[in-house]
């Protein structure tokens, strides 16, 4: 169970902050032992506010891509932060951090900075409605492109114009996707795509390249814009747009989490045919301009550029997908992995209330391996061998432990959130 210390701050917190906690550490999101509350983290791993430490494999639920508090780029970090962060307007940093990203990502002309992948995501929507004049979106069924009214995946708060002009498809299916287009008619605006489908509890999808393929066409037949919101899985599938490795190029990309290896920074990067629009819309935020979390971006992309960083991730990731897959069967668990290696996604079968996954999830946080029972997880380069090692050997122990206990699990039931998707 939880510690002393964190209960103690969930106390303090019902009383101070609505529910007592929000987003995606919401309570009842997570088993109840796993801690609300961290004090600080290191490389690859977190330690809560009792002293516990855990291997994380979720990573801040995707900033960390080089590791917690890496000195390199915390050190660039704290220069801009003597020399000064939010001032009156922008620095150097912005220019050169918008030609570092524009020359690593092939169909990027232009580059605008934000702080969060909803900001990102709601300045492509905005460009897009004001390059075509149109208001239309077409979405994917369970996407999540962030926490905005437009795109929230609860309901609290949102009213149906909120999402009036909205159609929804199902990822990877082309005639889902052609029926939405015609319905949108001649007030098509965009197409958003997520790089893979990575909705929550359900396993994930790698993008059909037909689909991808068919996606441009069909925004390019109707004068729309394409969107590939890359927030979640920039750089750790490639060093370029994701969707660059299966050969199609959006007009839009929206970038976030990892992009400065922690630090609050988001970006949306577009093509030339988008800048007059992109020029046209007024968007902003008190820090968007701050140059500490810049000069750390510029850091970062060195590391991306110069490092082996990618291959190590994926080498660590398929090390882990093999070791597991073995101790599963063993166990007698039907256990699928789904998604990019580097950005995995563990459930169980027959599991449709999670409770083998949650009771999973509980043994192998008592074995100090931080995974998640229903959202997709991330690798850091931080990560070594020795820690792969590490979680297999917490996933055999808690495989046994879940095959001695499967009988007498209590059922975990529908999660609020579960029940909204």
């Amino acid at each position: 169970m939880t510690g002393p210390a964190d209960r103690d701050l969930r106390r303090r917190a019902e009383a101070v902050i609505p529910g007592g906690m929000y987003g995606h550490q919401s309570i009842g999101l997570l088993p109840d032992d796993y801690p609300q509350f961290f004090r600080s983290g290191s490389g690859a791993h977190i330690t809560d506010v009792d002293g516990r430490r855990y291997l994380d494999f979720m990573c801040a639920y995707g900033p960390s891509l080089f590791g917690y508090v890496d000195p390199g780029i915390d050190a660039a970090y704290v220069k801009q932060l003597s020399e000064g962060d939010a001032l009156t307007g922008p620095g150097a940093r912005m220019v050169e951090l918008a030609e570092g990203m524009v020359s690593m990502v092939s169909h990027a002309d232009w580059a605008m900075f934000c702080k969060n992948g909803t900001d990102a995501t709601t300045m492509a929507m905005m460009t897009a409605r004001a390059h075509t004049g149109r208001k239309t979106l077409v979405l994917a069924k369970g996407a999540y492109h962030g926490a905005a009214p437009w795109c929230t995946p609860r309901p609290g708060g949102v009213i149906p114009s909120d999402r009036a002009h909205q159609q929804s498809c199902s990822y990877n299916d082309i005639p889902s996707l052609e029926a939405a287009v015609a319905a949108a008619g001649d007030d098509l605006a965009a197409i958003f795509a997520a790089p893979f489908r990575h909705d929550a509890f359900v396993d994930q999808a790698a993008p059909d390249p037909a689909y991808a393929r068919r996606a441009r066409q069909l925004a390019d037949e109707r004068g729309a814009l394409l969107v590939v919101d890359d927030v979640r899985a920039g750089f750790r599938l490639a060093r370029d747009c994701s969707w660059s490795r299966i050969g199609v190029s959006p007009d839009l990309s929206t970038w976030g989490k990892c992009i400065a290896n922690g630090h609050p920074l988001s970006a949306l990067l577009g093509n030339d045919r988008a800048r007059t629009g992109a020029a046209s819309i007024y968007v902003t935020g008190s820090f968007w301009f701050a140059g500490a979390a810049m000069a750390a971006g510029i850091e970062t992309l060195k590391r991306i550029r110069e490092t082996r960083y990618l291959e190590h991730i994926q080498d660590l990731g398929e090390t882990l997908r093999e070791g597991l897959a073995e101790r599963a069967i063993a166990a007698g668990f039907g256990f699928r992995q789904s998604g990019p290696a580097t950005m995995p996604l563990f459930l169980f079968d027959e599991d449709p209330d999670l409770r083998l996954g949650f009771a999973w999830s509980s043994a192998m946080l008592a074995r100090g391996v931080y995974v998640h029972p229903w959202h997709n997880m991330f690798l850091c380069a931080a990560m070594t061998p020795a820690d792969i090692q590490q979680a297999l050997d917490a996933a055999e122990g808690a495989f046994a432990d879940l095959k001695a206990s499967r009988s007498s699990l209590g059922p975990v039931g529908k999660m609020a959130f579960l029940a909204t998707r």
